[in-house]
């Protein structure tokens, strides 16, 4: 009877060894190494690309601040080396390995964008909370004479006043650009203004794929977002978003 006994209780043991083995097994096929944890996010960087290269979807860039170099990787935007970029807010992750590019960074950024044209032109119309804030160039005087609203569209003050029932809808708009910025999020940002309101809501945030310079007569037609938070500190009042945008 005791031998029937120490019998079973050694088969048991096996199967349970045998268990963890296998749930063993499965672990690793389901759970992948993970990189080690980011640290706390880094201060602003703003500097000139010495280096550059695109990755499943990421930007990956080697930033010269002048005092040091940094790698930072972000989402994927046009770059070229000699451009100037502003990274506002980013987590380290040290000893990172790039299957893709088939190479590890000793220390990299992660960044949720990477603005091109420096610090003195990112984002320049954006509200920053608690994040670093860029200062905006002013924008170029032009001369807004002579514009008019397109049959069934909006004046630029008329968006601004009524961005909360227009928000999501489509509209239309005449003016002129006083400013442009491009591969911004993987976008090009138009500020379009065209005589009406008073400041604070005569400049209008216009995305778009198309390419204009300041002082072209621009026809839009875009899709209204109001209060539309970026992220990092950055929120328009109101914006016009993925834009047809006919110069004139």
């Amino acid at each position: 009877m005791k031998k029937v006994q120490l019998i079973v209780a050694f088969a048991l043991a096996l199967s349970l060894v045998a268990g963890c083995k296998n749930n063993v097994k499965k672990a690793e096929k389901t759970e992948p190494a993970a990189p080690a944890a980011a640290q706390a996010d880094t201060s602003a960087i703003n500097g000139k690309v010495a280096e550059t290269m695109d990755a499943s979807g990421y930007t990956y860039v080697l930033v010269d601040t002048g005092k040091e170099k940094i790698w930072v990787a972000g989402p994927q935007t046009a770059l070229k080396v000699g451009d100037e970029v502003y990274i506002p807010s980013g987590s380290p992750m040290p000893n990172f390995e790039s299957k893709t590019l088939k190479r590890t960074f000793d220390k990299i950024i992660f960044a949720p964008s990477i603005m091109v044209g420096g610090a003195d032109q990112a984002m320049p119309t954006a509200q920053a909370s608690n994040a670093p804030k860029p200062q905006a160039a002013p924008a170029a005087e032009v001369d807004l004479s002579g514009i008019t609203k397109p049959e069934g569209g909006k004046t630029v003050a008329e968006i601004f006043a009524g961005r909360k029932d227009l928000n999501g809808k489509t509209v239309l708009l005449r003016g002129k650009v006083v400013k442009f910025m491009s591969g911004i999020m993987g976008k090009n940002w138009l500020h379009v203004k065209d005589g009406t309101g008073t400041p604070g809501n005569d400049d209008l945030v216009v995305t778009t794929q198309a390419v204009a310079k300041i002082g072209d007569t621009v026809l839009v037609k875009g899709t209204v977002a109001a209060d539309k938070d970026f992220g990092s500190g950055y929120r328009y009042d109101v914006i016009v978003e993925d834009a047809d945008v006919t110069i004139e």
